[in-house]
């Protein structure tokens, strides 16, 4: 029974995607004599957390009942008032917890603030789908760095384009709308100013019901070439673009593209080009939790050799090009030798029509070890 009620649970948090971004999404159910009598989910941020949510949606008093969530209730005033607090107050005689939160803030006091008031607690139902849908979130509130998806698409022999730089379209439509999803989950979705130039993309999210939630636009461009009246810089959009340069960019340049409402971040060099680890922390103390990298060649290279890109989505379209000089999902310079390959874990596979779609975690050498950028310095144009 604890796990039938902690899936719904899940299934519940599910519906909070692409609103709740920095905070997790976030699950609950009320029981009482074996019968669901209230369910609730975090549906936006700065709005009432799930337990809160199934507390009003409940269809009788809820005193004497046992609650499933997803994450360790809170302990602490944010945008709102405690959880854990309001359990307690409530009557609930036990609380099944899919995960302790591994926010600081947190962590263990909202169980002990539970326990300490005679409340029964159990841990770890389900605690790996839990995990694995707030991925976005774990990595975010313990490292304050964006949770990174690189995403590609290429024909079966490995080709990103065509020799004349053709790309539309390898993939068909459904695995195109799967990626706007993917846009409508994450916060920001990054290109380089290659893309921009050669495709003008819009880098929104268009689904079909029209209620997706646009991520902001960060282009990596180091000396911002970028057009005005590029598309990215010019969209009907709820959310801004960001355009990552360094000092190579002209300044009469960057004030005409501030008088566009376009935010501009400098990092230090990088062999000229953006330092992608520095943008990341900018980003990480904006509240952007998670990108969604749509680059070309060479910034996805760029990108795996900089240690910034946690997850790979590929999708594989049933075609041939050919072309010894068409693009490829990374380009750069390359690895000299295969036991020098980047190896992925944790595979999965979707299909999309005809379209295979290839998922998988990039292998880290140490994965408890963060990187070191108490010496980098990023500038804001605000």
């Amino acid at each position: 029974m604890e796990i039938k009620f902690m899936e719904r649970a899940l299934q519940l948090a599910e519906r909070g995607m692409g609103y709740t971004n920095p905070n997790p999404l976030v699950g609950a159910v009320i029981v009482k004599e074996g019968k669901i009598i209230g369910e609730g989910y975090h549906e936006f941020f700065g709005g009432p957390h799930a337990e809160i949510n199934a507390f009003k949606n409940a269809a009788e008093a809820v005193s004497g009942s046992t609650m499933y969530v997803t994450l360790e209730p809170c302990s602490h005033y944010g945008k709102t008032p405690p959880c854990a607090k309001t359990i307690v107050e409530k009557g609930i005689k036990k609380i099944v917890i899919a995960m302790k939160d591994p926010n600081p803030q947190v962590s263990g006091r909202g169980i002990k603030l539970l326990q300490d008031n005679g409340i029964e607690v159990i841990t770890g139902i389900l605690e790996e789908r839990s995990r694995k849908l707030n991925e976005i979130y774990l990595k975010y509130i313990t490292t304050g760095l964006p949770f990174c998806i690189l995403k590609s698409a290429m024909t079966l022999d490995g080709k990103t384009a065509a020799v004349s730089g053709d790309s539309k379209w390898i993939t068909n439509e459904e695995s195109r709308q799967y990626v706007h999803r993917l846009r409508h989950r994450v916060s920001a979705v990054m290109a380089g100013i290659g893309t921009v130039i050669r495709d003008d993309p819009f880098l929104n999210t268009r689904l079909p019901d029209g209620n997706g939630r646009d991520p902001i636009r960060v282009i990596v461009d180091s000396s911002a070439r970028i057009p005005l009246a590029a598309n990215v810089l010019n969209l009907n959009s709820q959310t801004g673009t960001i355009l990552a340069t360094t000092e190579l960019a002209e300044d009469g340049k960057l004030r005409e593209l501030e008088r566009k409402g376009t935010e501009i971040i400098i990092t230090p060099p990088a062999g000229g080009r953006v330092d992608l680890k520095a943008l990341m922390k900018a980003l990480g103390e904006r509240r952007i939790d998670s990108v969604l990298l749509e680059g070309g060649g060479e910034l996805n290279y760029s990108a795996v050799e900089a240690d910034i890109v946690d997850k790979i989505n590929i999708f594989i379209a049933p075609k041939l090009i050919g072309g010894s000089k068409a693009g490829t999902p990374l380009g750069g310079e390359g690895r000299q030798y295969m036991k020098e390959a980047v190896i992925l874990k944790e595979l999965k596979t979707r299909i999309f029509g005809e379209d295979i779609m290839i998922e998988g975690y990039i292998k880290k050498e140490d994965e408890k070890c963060l990187p070191d950028l108490s010496k980098k310095s990023v500038k804001f144009r605000t």
